[in-house]
């Protein structure tokens, strides 16, 4: 079947949207029609040197939209039913079957490669038949269409705005999991959270749903900081700020109980993890771009370091609770969302990057 598509061809170059051909869904698969896809900081990683996944290669993996077509022997879900989509995993392996899917022991070759598994089916090919890597995250949603494992959509009610929900499938799902989920914070506890983008804000809005006494956003952009405080912060700071350790030691009364990095860069967890107090957990969700080294005396006092992927989440159990905590009024991640056709997504990428937007969502039929 002839799609759309945003194809990223050089890694120096921009995206580019072009007439693909998509094939049928294979057992166990089905089609969406993709209304809407979030942007996000991971899918610029096939721009990276040495990234498992290279160009060409058709990204996006927080799509949402509607089965137009199911693989052999799909019964559920059926053509017209509303899903999210999130990330590819065995459904069989031991991290698997306990429950912590993000953990799953293919998670690297099914959703970082581009290519997923030999069983994932084939592949995109271009205007002149040569083959375009499409199962970025199991589904490479940059697209009018996207073929997907059943295991990996999450069935909505049709009645609510997949333009919205559509970033909910990882970037919000990570901060507001790691928060709920991998933390586990409790109720009045202190928590300082590095970076407020998409997911370090979903991150908040968490934490306040946590019941967390003290939450701390730093991040580089006042108008990111500004925001974090209409959804639930209770202090930030800029992150240039002098001595950050030793202002959030004093805000938090002595340190962090948990402390969530979205940034990925060693000298901001180093400081995270100086902001702890004894027994506390930092979180790591950003990727590392550089050797992280701490001081010998660092994890001293019981202090923990967690790497977290996808908020350690179930993606069929945790998106509903997310989208029944954002009906009460409880989790308004809309505020963070801007759309755009799917012809502007180098604007998207730019607007991201720049801090313009915090979370952008293409979308594909405009």
């Amino acid at each position: 079947m002839r799609m759309q598509a945003a194809v990223l061809r050089a890694s120096d170059g921009p995206f580019l949207v072009e007439e693909v051909d998509i094939a049928d869904p294979g057992p166990g698969q089905v089609l969406v029609r993709i209304a809407a896809v979030g942007f996000c900081h991971t899918d610029v990683l096939p721009r990276g040197t040495g990234f498992p996944a290279r160009p060409p290669i058709i990204a996006g993996h927080e799509g949402a939209g509607v089965v137009e077509a199911l693989g052999p022997g799909v019964t559920e879900p059926s053509v017209g039913s509303h899903v999210l989509l999130s990330f590819d995993h065995c459904g069989a392996c031991e991290n698997c079957l306990d429950g912590h899917p993000a953990y799953c022991r293919s998670f690297v070759q099914r959703n970082l490669t581009g290519t997923g598994t030999e069983s994932g089916g084939r592949p995109v090919t271009d205007a002149e038949g040569k083959p375009v890597a499409s199962r970025w995250f199991g589904q490479s949603s940059f697209a009018t269409h996207a073929v997907v494992d059943v295991r990996n959509t999450v069935v909505v009610d049709p009645d609510l705005p997949l333009e919205l929900l559509a970033p909910l499938g990882c970037g919000i799902q990570t901060g507001a999991g790691s928060i709920l989920l991998a933390l586990g914070v409790r109720a009045g506890s202190r928590v300082v959270v590095f970076g407020a983008g998409g997911v370090g804000l979903a991150a908040v809005m968490a934490a306040r749903v946590a019941g967390a006494a003290t939450i701390v956003a730093v991040d580089l952009h006042e108008n990111r900081l500004d925001l974090a405080q209409e959804l639930g912060a209770t202090h930030v700071l800029v992150g240039s700020a002098d001595d950050l350790p030793r202002q959030l030691r004093k805000i938090t009364e002595g340190g962090a109980d948990y402390v969530l990095d979205t940034t990925g860069v060693p000298e901001v967890i180093r400081d995270g993890v100086d902001s702890l107090r004894g027994r506390g957990t930092i979180g790591l969700v950003g990727a590392q771009s550089r050797d992280l080294v701490l001081g010998p005396a660092a994890l001293s006092a019981g202090k923990n370091v967690m790497g977290i992927l996808e908020g350690d989440a179930v993606p069929r159990r945790f998106l509903p609770q997310l989208i029944e905590l954002w009906q009460q009024g409880r989790f308004p991640f809309e505020r963070l969302v801007r759309t755009y056709p799917l012809s502007e997504i180098n604007t998207a990428e730019r607007d991201a990057a720049s801090g313009v937007t915090v979370k952008p969502v293409l979308l594909p039929g405009s």
